[in-house]
């Protein structure tokens, strides 16, 4: 029986751990041709073993700073010419840092915007094209940081990222309708990665974490995952310039 996204090209960023590496296995067992990359080599090595053990394989390589326009141009034309076409890009990779907007230093500001933000335009400029020939879908990762403030301070920089994804992502939905590409974003609440585990296991950090949360946990990678594969799929064939929460309730108080 054939997978859900069967020889598809599909392009994850950040595959080498959390939500990425969760991805590049749900999707290459639906049928995909995965093609990852990540800042850390070891880390992607792992992924791809876990794909090996199952039959599967990844695609891509490491390390990959999608920060820097030219090595996101040279993954991007290398998945092309290893694959031929693009049939998704699920901009998944991001970076920050935080600190009370009145102590945020200048560079982590620009660190967090160069790698929530600049990374995410350059794989889309530089898949542009090659998406509208398989009238694609680009899949970029927000958080419900860019919906509102929280109680935890220190996300000026990440929020401001993250709502620019969002607002980026509704105008990627204009220019592509017309060449048939959609475009769409998730907005995921408090997921357990390997990124949020130092939360995790603050019980201070955890309670202010899930607060308001009416699931009263957070979230796990494969949960997002689950709709980025539905929104990859022709079942999404309506849908796009749409932002989907995956909060587990949180934004519904």
């Amino acid at each position: 029986m054939a997978g859900r996204l069967q020889d598809k090209v599909v392009l994850i960023t950040g595959t080498g751990g959390g939500q990425g590496r969760a991805a590049a296995l749900r999707f290459a067992r639906e049928g995909a041709i995965v093609v990852g990359c990540d800042t850390q080599t070891a880390a992607n090595e792992q992924t791809a073993a876990l794909l090996h053990a199952e039959g599967l394989h990844l695609y891509g390589y490491a390390p990959v700073d999608l920060g820097d326009h030219e090595q996101a141009k040279a993954w991007i034309d290398s998945a092309v010419e290893e694959h031929g076409r693009i049939n998704v890009l699920y901009n998944n990779a991001s970076a920050a840092r935080f600190g009370p907007v009145s102590e945020l230093s200048i560079e982590d500001w620009h660190f967090t915007i160069r790698n929530e933000v600049d990374l995410l335009f350059y794989t889309t400029k530089y898949a542009w094209h090659h998406l509208a020939e398989q009238r694609g879908v680009i899949i970029n990762i927000s958080s419900t940081a860019g919906w509102g403030g929280s109680k935890v301070a220190g996300i000026s920089a990440h929020a401001a990222a993250k709502g620019a994804v969002i607002a980026f992502t509704r105008q990627l939905a204009v220019e592509g309708a017309p060449v048939g590409i959609r475009a769409v974003s998730i907005s995921p609440g408090f997921i357990a990665t390997p990124g949020t585990a130092p939360f995790l296991e603050n019980p201070v950090a955890r309670a202010a974490l899930l607060d308001g949360v009416l699931m009263d946990r957070p979230g796990e990678p494969e949960e997002v995952v689950a709709m980025a594969l539905f929104l990859a799929s022709d079942e999404a064939s309506f849908i796009t310039g749409s932002d989907i929460v995956v909060d587990g309730g949180l934004l519904a108080i």
